[in-house]
């Protein structure tokens, strides 16, 4: 569940930019499932208000850092980052070695991850052993495991 200031704003962005589908509604609530998911739904968002303040978590309170989502192929995420750019939503990209993530915004600043992960198949011990972080270069992971390689999910 995620508190937002406008449910309606909030849904259009998951629907719009991250492809999410509205699975239900009730008044000041909406129920997201993400596009290849077969969850009942992935993201509850509950209205409260255009006063909230923003939320501290991970500055001084507890509370969730930030949310992830998989996609399937490195192509799902170039797009996926291609949408966060235009809606100036991206503000950030990471390569854990066996995690491609893109990290951003939604409309109320709170922060989402959505990646692509190495499969397993593909995982060598030196892999798990070099887990770190490094700024991500899309196209040259495209370039390595090809753009339509079924990660791990």
């Amino acid at each position: 569940m995620l508190f937002v200031r406008d449910v309606d704003r909030c849904t259009r962005f998951y629907r719009e930019v991250l492809g999410f589908r509205e699975v239900h509604r009730l008044p000041g609530a909406a129920f997201l499932r993400a596009a290849e998911s077969h969850n009942d739904h992935d993201l509850g968002l509950f209205q409260v208000g255009p006063d909230a303040g923003d939320s501290p978590a991970g500055r001084g309170t507890v509370g969730l850092y930030h949310l992830a989502w998989a996609v399937s192929t490195l192509s799902d995420l170039a797009e996926h980052e291609r949408r966060l750019r235009a809606v100036g939503a991206l503000v950030g990209a990471s390569d854990h070695v066996t995690t491609k993530a893109l990290y951003a915004k939604d409309p109320d600043g709170l922060e989402f991850e959505v990646s692509w992960l190495v499969p397993l198949d593909r995982v060598t011990e030196a892999m798990r052993a070099a887990v770190t972080t490094r700024p991500l270069d899309l196209d040259a992971e495209i370039r390595r495991w090809g753009a339509d390689l079924v990660g791990m999910a």
